[in-house]
């Protein structure tokens, strides 16, 4: 009777033993799967790995409204872009980071969404520590109203900039689709329901409105690139005309600070942070 106990409490005991291990087991096998699942990263991810103190933002590829919106469906790879809800969340990410003393965007854009633009350049406006836009080949259109948001900018003597301007055109296809043997139905509950669709021909009264629209947008991208580089508004409008130039005759127009590279962009922050260069150490 006594071996029969005996064998019951060891079979008991490892039972708990088990039981206890693999409780054990679990929790640690949870800990390490959010931490590297990032299931945590949202209330622990820092910017800063302790040793680099200057938040690099890419604005890379186009501008668009929200993340995917540049998908085709095909499955191929897209190429990059930037989206306000990403490049808000870094920002709040990095302001929170006690490591964080900058911020530096590397542009390299044609522009995109002019919405999207706007609400990054007024995100960029918002930043409580300095910051310095770096154009490198290119900072056109949203782009460069991004950019007129940082303290300061640079901009490489090949780069392109401006081009401060809109754009609606499009590619009609009514001539392809009457080949095709198309012919566009209009159904619409008001007069200008389907106007711009390029299965039409765009009469003179949708071309009034669109270019009614146009002549809107334009003037408030320069009011924008004005007030953020503290220029007249005269001064930008005669400089938006759509086009764009070379850094020098950037600089020459005041569109930009400073010609050079993240080189450059570190001398500035040294002077800004009052530390030396070698103190400024860019997290990439």
């Amino acid at each position: 009777m006594n071996t029969i106990k005996r064998q019951i409490a060891i079979i008991i005991f490892w039972v708990i033993s088990a039981l206890i291990a693999f409780v054990v087991g679990l929790w640690i096998f949870g800990l390490w799967h959010n931490e590297w699942s990032g299931y945590n990263a949202g209330a622990k991810m820092a910017i800063s790995d302790g040793l680099c103190n200057i938040a690099v933002i890419p604005i890379l590829g186009n501008i668009i409204p929200y993340a995917g919106a540049d998908n085709d469906g095909s499955g191929n790879e897209m190429s990059p872009s930037i989206n306000p809800d990403d490049f808000l969340e870094i920002v709040s990410m990095a302001e929170k980071d006690k490591d964080i003393l900058g911020f530096f965007l590397r542009i390299d854009s044609g522009g995109g969404s002019p919405v999207s633009s706007e609400t990054i350049a007024n995100a960029v406006k918002n930043i409580s520590l300095p910051t310095v836009a770096l154009i490198r080949e290119i900072g056109a259109s949203g782009a460069y109203l991004i950019a007129t948001g940082a303290d300061a900018i640079i901009a490489s003597p090949f780069s392109d900039i401006g081009s401060i301007g809109m754009t609606m055109s499009y590619l009609e296809n009514t001539e392809k689709n009457a080949k095709n043997g198309l012919r566009y139905v209009s159904l619409a509950s008001a007069r200008f329901k389907d106007y711009g669709s390029p299965d039409k021909p765009l009469t003179f009264a949708e071309r009034t409105l669109l270019e009614r629209d146009l002549k809107i947008y334009h003037e408030q991208f320069v009011k924008e690139v004005a007030e953020n580089r503290n220029l007249p508004i005269e001064q930008v409008a005669k400089l938006a005309d759509g086009s764009s130039v070379p850094g020098a005759l950037a600089l020459e127009n005041k569109l930009i600070d400073f010609l050079g590279d993240q080189e450059t962009a570190r001398d500035w922050f040294a002077e800004k942070l009052e530390i030396s260069p070698k103190e400024v150490v860019f997290c990439e």
